[in-house]
């Protein structure tokens, strides 16, 4: 199979299949860590680095490891097993060197090891049968799409949470308002070609 180009792969991992507001991918994280900016820069961070080791580790147990001694069919479960690990150095990094982003992002930074974004990202280098390179940065590029949803609707959370909204809206429902019309206007990439 021929590997994309990196300009097609960036469009498509930012835009138009991004995770977050295309894909329906890592909600959880999306909803829950939104509230303030910099809490939502933090995670971005933490999900750019997470997918972009799992991708690189995953590729290379898939190719050495699994494909060689036909057990592909144990992949969900080593790339988990990955993740999770990669989680828990990322979570005692960022508890050691930064206690104030670790307490903001609270029980969502050891929810990444159950965000299906990640495991989704390493599914699809598999599935699409990128090489190494192609593999790690594509989960960058899913990852920095990742970020610009969240770090967007965290601003426009701030933003709203200063305006004078309707009392049945405030809160989760217009949050899930505007999750859905930017989800809206992530989908108008989709006519985007390269």
């Amino acid at each position: 199979m021929s590997q994309p180009s990196l300009i097609t792969l960036l469009i498509g991992a930012l835009f138009t299949e991004n995770f977050v507001l295309v894909k329906f991918l890592g909600c959880c994280p999306f909803l829950g860590v939104s509230k303030k900016t910099d809490t939502a820069l933090g995670m971005g961070m933490a999900v750019v680095f997470i997918m972009s080791l799992a991708s690189a580790f995953t590729w290379c147990a898939n190719y050495f490891l699994l494909s060689r001694f036909n057990l592909e069919y144990l992949q969900t479960i080593v790339f988990i097993l990955i993740i999770a690990g990669l989680v828990q150095f990322v979570e005692m990094f960022i508890k050691k060197s930064m206690p104030a982003l670790y307490n903001a992002l609270g029980i969502y930074l050891p929810l990444i090891t159950t965000n299906c974004a990640v495991l989704a990202v390493t599914l699809i280098n598999v599935q699409n049968s990128y090489d190494f390179i192609h593999s790690v940065l594509y989960g960058a590029f899913a990852a920095l799409g990742f970020s610009l949803a969240i770090i967007l609707f965290a601003g426009i959370r701030e933003t709203i949470d200063e305006k004078e909204v309707p009392q049945s809206f405030k809160g989760f429902p217009i949050a899930l308002v505007t999750a859905g019309l930017m989800a809206i206007a992530f989908l108008g990439f989709s006519g985007f070609s390269i």
